[in-house]
């Protein structure tokens, strides 16, 4: 194909400004290129990546740490369930009538302490003593008829010893006995229901506690089949509080309770940090709640000074076992990383890391289970700035000599804080 002269005359001038962009690129490139190389340590750091621990920019790796530490020992630690409760009357009554009639009299006070068996209220007892009275007065009557029958009876047997009656009116007059027999012992059992009757007109507390409100005025007519009753009475000491743990801790509990041991329970406040009441399981249900894959728990606790409280909700400590002699450490040397909890210990002057296993906590020590034996030396501040084989300085406890200052200065050779 033939170019025009003004194509060839193009091709000069953009072949110059392709060598111009060359050049420039050259320039700049140069230009933002260290000199010098890179030091190994910031290599090893930039390596490490953003946020390491033991080797950010500008760190030397052989650098000594300043750290403090604490010392494992062994406690005996107990393994405790947690649980929010509910407080509940040991028992509750609703005291209704168990008779028919008008309530007379009211002898309580709303909110009083009563004691079992104390009077709460009277019933009309009129009309039940005027039947007692009728069942009495047929017992007499019974009774002489009764009487006169056994009477006539012997005298028939001696009659007829002689031949002089018949055997049938002998057993007629015998039957007549029997017959009168149970017509006194009807009467009675009636006096004895006539009696009760009136035992039951007067309303007494079955229980030790305190009365609520009252449900029925004086006047009204009370009957045995009302479900509203007359008055409530709820014991608050002792009282209980049932809880609901996991199904999971059933396998840990069940078999002591089986035993007949006490596991001790501790009621707190809402904040969990004061002890209300200290109590024993009692009770765990027979079932296993399968909306919530829990089971429910009952413990009873002694209430002398009404710290606990019908309804009051609570926090509930169950200690369901004691780990003797167990590896403790302060909590703050243990960590937490993506390959599960660990520490450093100090050793020969160096941080060694451990992979650990934790039980539970007690305040601020943690048992170790795995990683720690008694006697080691475990970081607790400055972990941050460690790895595994870095030298540490260990931080001296300030002095508490009494000559000492009052400001406590940091030991030789150890950071400010």
């Amino acid at each position: 194909m033939t170019q025009t002269p003004a194509a060839r005359s193009r091709k000069p001038l953009v072949l110059a400004l392709l060598i111009a962009a060359a050049i420039g690129a050259a320039f700049i490139y140069v230009k933002h290129t260290p000199s010098t190389p890179e030091a190994p340590e910031a290599g090893a750091a930039r390596a490490a990546g953003p946020g390491g621990r033991h080797s950010g920019p500008g760190m030397d790796a052989n650098a000594t740490v300043s750290v403090a530490v604490g010392t494992a020992g062994v406690a005996d630690v107990p393994v405790i369930q947690q649980a929010l409760g509910t407080v509940i009357p040991n028992y509750s009554v609703t005291v209704t009538s168990r008779v028919d009639g008008e309530l007379m009299a009211v002898y309580f006070t709303e909110g009083q302490y009563v004691k079992k068996g104390q009077l709460l209220a009277q019933i009309d007892p009129r009309a039940y003593q005027a039947t007692l009275d009728q069942y009495q007065g047929d017992l007499a009557q019974n009774q002489a008829l009764l009487k006169s029958a056994q009477l006539t009876a012997e005298r028939y047997k001696r009659l007829f010893a002689k031949d002089s009656i018949a055997k049938q009116d002998l057993d007629t007059q015998v039957a007549t006995v029997g017959q009168y027999q149970g017509a006194v012992k009807a009467d009675l059992a009636q006096i004895d229901a006539a009696k009760l009757n009136l035992i039951y007109a007067k309303i007494v507390s079955p229980i030790d506690g305190y009365v609520g409100l009252r449900l029925v005025d004086p006047g009204n007519i009370v009957t045995s089949s009302s479900t509203t009753g007359i008055v409530t009475v709820t014991q608050t000491n002792p009282i209980a509080v049932t809880f609901s743990i996991p199904q999971a801790q059933l396998a840990s509990i069940l078999p002591k309770v089986r035993k007949g041991e006490v596991l001790a329970v501790q009621a707190l406040d809402q904040m969990g940090n004061a002890v209300l009441a200290n109590g024993t399981l009692k009770f765990i249900s027979n079932e296993i709640d399968t909306s919530t894959g829990s089971i429910k728990l009952k413990a009873l606790f002694d209430n002398p000074d009404e710290k606990l409280y019908p309804n009051q909700f609570v926090n509930v400590k169950l200690t369901t076992d004691t780990l003797h002699n167990a590896v403790v450490v302060p909590s703050a040397a243990v960590q937490l990383s993506s390959d599960g909890e660990f520490l450093y210990a100090v050793k020969d002057g160096k941080a060694e890391r451990r992979t650990i296993k934790t039980g539970p906590a007690l305040g601020e020590q943690t048992v170790i289970t795995e990683g720690v034996a008694q006697g080691e030396q475990v970081v607790t501040r400055g972990i941050d700035h460690l790895r595994d084989g870095a030298k540490v300085d260990v931080e001296k406890p300030a002095s508490t000599d009494k000559a000492a200052t009052t400001t406590a200065k940091p030991a030789a050779g150890a950071k400010s804080e």
